[in-house]
């Protein structure tokens, strides 16, 4: 409600009593009110301007009451008015103020609609095919419920699917066709048991992201309950419930907003300090005793991406406001705003320090440097949104992937792709590379790039020549997640069917699987390589033992 101060009011009376001849009473008021010293310019008062008042006052009374008890359509709001336009405005001039501000308000309201509608981003898209896997499993309990007759039909479906992924013995002389590595019979006996799995449980809600410390037997999980934990992991298995657990609260009290789901995480290079990104536009910074250090606000949308520069001293965010931002940590503000991108940004990686890259819904991936405000390299060539970007162990080589289906090798020395790569037949969601290759623990092994896709496979790609030389068909809905080994000789795989399976890339064959009881939306592995952690829709965390 508009408010009129004792210093306004003050002045319309003395001007009315000026103007009415009362000289005495005029001069008394002033001097008493310090009227010399307002701030008002006498210019701009017309004569009358207290009776003027008034009576605009008793009009809108009179049009208040008029609204409230009229048709949904002239429902106007006046309270942005301020009393000078009371004062020098008629009823349809202010109308006219009225009907601008609500057009200008209506289409604030559309844009951040239409926003909401076209870029809700990975959690969002995640949900949505967690419930779409829910509607299938319901109509597979259908079927299974009908005669014997179909079971015999869908059987013979499935083995001859099978059987159709399954590689062909004669393969093209030279090994120039890639392999096709599917489920077999073996595989069944693979099943990690029970008591190599522990269950973590305390999460109300899907757990979307989990990260192992890098120095120690913590992990990180973030839900869409508003909070992220800390797991002490022991060396046993077995059911955990939250005894040992840090609850890092992203909302004081209970709530049953959605604003505040947690939806990336990730810890720093010496494993003190844990970043957590949410859907608020905030990111926090906790310690390992559950301790929050810092709130870090100026994002205007949620924040869909989160990573640590390797010495530390910087956090790089990508938001759905279409921007990134880079933090000084120690002085617990940001240091620069990278506005580039006309969509929400989905994806940062570090190439080094001081420079690193962002993917966008507007099918732009931007090279950026602290201290420069323009990106140093610009990549263009997706149609469709850029999912995931990721740099090579050295920096060398950055991959995208995207919803056209595609992913593609870039080189900072040219602007054209150096590869595209177009085996898949649906969205590409995640992508990652070995530890391996030249300047890694692993120099012998060669470079490999994982694609993880909503067709239900994960596809290898030989990086040096562009092709794909081995693809993994074992899951059954969208794959999500990819993790490879510290060792670089496993990778670990999580889907919407439920399953993660850990391929030997040697092998060229699962040689451990876990069904759990959820959609998978991420995996990852502990530095020692012989844990694995995967976040369920069903509001756990496993953790696998993976010894073989």
């Amino acid at each position: 409600m508009t408010t009129i101060t004792s210093v306004e009011l003050n002045y319309l009376v003395f001007r009315y009593l000026t103007e009415s001849g009362f000289t005495h009473a005029a001069f008394s008021l002033g001097y008493e009110a310090a009227i010399n010293k307002c701030p008002i310019d006498g210019n701009l008062v017309p004569p009358g301007a207290l009776v003027t008042f008034v009576q605009k006052g008793l009009q809108y009374l009179e049009m208040e009451a008029h609204l409230n008890n009229s048709d949904a359509d002239m429902d106007e709001d006046f309270s942005f008015l301020q009393p000078m336009d009371l004062i020098t405005k008629d009823v349809s001039e202010l109308r006219l103020m009225v009907k601008e501000k609500k057009k200008n308000l209506q289409k604030d309201r559309d844009k951040e609609k239409e926003v909401d509608r076209e870029h809700e981003g990975e959690r969002v898209r995640a949900k949505e095919k967690e419930r779409q896997d829910r509607e299938k499993e319901h109509e597979k309990d259908k079927q299974r419920e009908k005669p014997p007759e179909d079971h015999t039909d869908r059987e013979m479906s499935i083995d001859q699917e099978e059987t159709v992924n399954k590689p062909e013995e004669n393969g093209v002389p030279g090994g120039a066709e890639p392999m096709d590595i599917a489920p077999t019979s073996s595989s069944l006996t693979c099943e990690i048991p029970s008591c190599d799995v522990t269950i973590l449980e305390g999460h109300t809600s899907e757990v979307c992201a989990c990260a192992w410390s890098p120095t120690g037997s913590l992990l990180a999980s973030g839900s869409g309950d508003s909070t992220a934990r800390i797991w002490p992991i022991a060396n046993g298995t077995g059911r955990s419930g939250a005894q040992n657990v840090l609850v890092l609260k992203h909302v004081k009290g209970r709530t049953n907003e959605k604003s505040k789901d947690v939806t990336t995480l990730d810890w720093n290079g010496e494993g003190t300090l844990l970043a957590t990104g949410s859907y608020d536009g905030q990111a926090r910074i906790w310690s390992t005793n559950g301790e929050l250090k810092s709130t870090l606000s100026k994002h205007k949308g949620p924040i869909f991406s989160l990573k640590w520069n390797k010495k530390g001293d910087y956090l790089l965010t990508g938001s759905c406001d279409k921007t990134a931002i880079v933090w000084d940590v120690k002085a617990e503000e940001w240091k620069q705003q990278f506005e580039f991108h006309s969509g929400p940004t989905l994806d940062v990686d570090w190439r080094n320090n001081v420079s690193f890259a962002t993917s966008s819904t507007d099918t732009m991936i931007y090279v950026c440097k602290i201290g420069e405000t323009r990106p140093i390299k610009t990549f263009g060539g997706h149609q469709g949104e850029v999912n995931c970007v990721k740099w090579d162990p050295t920096g060398t080589l950055l991959a995208s992937c995207s919803d056209d289906i595609t992913a593609k090798i870039w080189n900072m020395k040219q602007d054209e792709y150096v590869h595209d790569l177009r085996q898949h037949s649906k969205e590409i969601y995640t992508i990652r590379w070995s530890p391996t290759g030249p300047g890694t623990n692993n120099p012998n092994q060669q470079l490999i790039l994982a694609s993880a896709s909503f067709d239900s496979t994960v596809k290898l790609w030989d990086v040096e020549l562009g092709k794909l030389f081995c693809s993994l068909n074992g899951h059954r809905e969208p794959v999500y997640s990819v993790a490879f080994s510290p060792n670089g000789e496993y990778l670990a795989s999580g889907s919407l069917d439920k399953s993660v399976h850990i391929w030997s890339l040697k092998e060229g064959k699962i040689v451990k699987t876990y069904t759990g009881n959820g959609g998978i939306f991420e995996v990852c592995w502990n530095k020692d390589g012989d844990k694995i952690a995967a976040c369920f829709a069903d509001n756990t965390v496993c953790v696998l033992d993976f010894r073989m």
